[in-house]
């Protein structure tokens, strides 16, 4: 679980997303931004919670946010994910788990009575000016848009 708290600056990062451009949390300075972490491209919890998402992009938009998904796949894998899915936003690959780790996002995680190190599922609300507005540690992937905007009713 992270140690970053609501009112802590967003780190800063800058990396490459799946047409291989490079990224920063800087660049979207004045904007709100949803940042979202995932375990995994096309696997069932992380192509649920993508997709709802996407589903929701417009009204995520239209209130003032982006939105960027993270994980450790590769730009070729993301490329793929995007466009099974047709998702609307940017994934950024941080296989070197930079990113990962400076969002205090990788851990110890347990499945089926074994552990293993990995991407810890969490959403950061960032404000205009990278600030961390909301975290989520106990993401819904079936209603996670709706578990974001139930706090700005």
């Amino acid at each position: 679980m992270t140690k970053l708290k609501i009112g802590d600056n967003a780190p800063d990062f800058c990396v490459l997303n799946e047409n291989n451009d490079k990224i920063s949390l800087s660049s979207f300075k004045g904007k709100k931004l949803i940042l979202y972490f995932y375990p995994k491209d096309n696997t069932p919890g992380c192509t649920v919670e993508s997709c709802n998402l996407r589903d929701n992009y417009s009204e995520l938009l239209d209130l003032g946010y982006d939105v960027l998904g993270v994980s450790a796949d590769n730009s070729a894998s993301h490329k793929n994910f995007i466009s099974k899915n047709e998702l609307p936003f940017h994934l950024l690959s941080d296989t070197e788990k930079e990113v990962i780790k400076a969002y205090d996002v990788w851990g110890i995680k347990k499945f089926m009575g074994k552990e293993y190190e990995g991407i810890h599922r969490t959403t950061f609300v960032i404000d205009e000016n990278g600030l961390i507005e909301r975290i989520f540690t106990k993401v819904k992937t079936k209603e996670h848009t709706a578990q974001i905007l139930e706090t700005y009713k």
